[in-house]
């Protein structure tokens, strides 16, 4: 029997690959992606509660999280077309061009 305390270590564990990934990240797309982790572990955790605790509303905050999810890597991944087009190159070290 799969046990909670087994299902949180999965989650931490992502959630801590995923905190890894950002800051070790050379690529935006590798930070976005290192992102992305983050907040499937935290639905996770939602999603697990939900099923240990018996109630539903762990369920629903899960699906909101991962519709946002979906909406900020696109509007994420729309950015990085468009940069790239305009500089070359993604590459975090080139980001203080941004500034005016």
């Amino acid at each position: 029997m799969v046990t909670l305390e087994l299902l949180l270590s999965i989650s931490i564990s992502i959630l801590i690959i995923s905190i890894w990934g950002i800051f070790a990240a050379s690529h935006i797309i590798a930070v976005l992606i290192s992102l992305e982790l983050l907040l499937l572990s935290i639905a996770l955790n939602f999603i697990f509660f939900s099923l240990a605790l018996d109630d539903i509303l762990g369920q629903v905050f899960a699906l909101l999280i991962l519709t946002i999810a979906g909406a900020e890597s696109a509007i994420g991944l729309a950015l990085l077309v468009s940069f790239y087009r305009l500089r070359g190159d993604i590459s975090i070290s080139i980001i203080n061009s941004l500034k005016a």
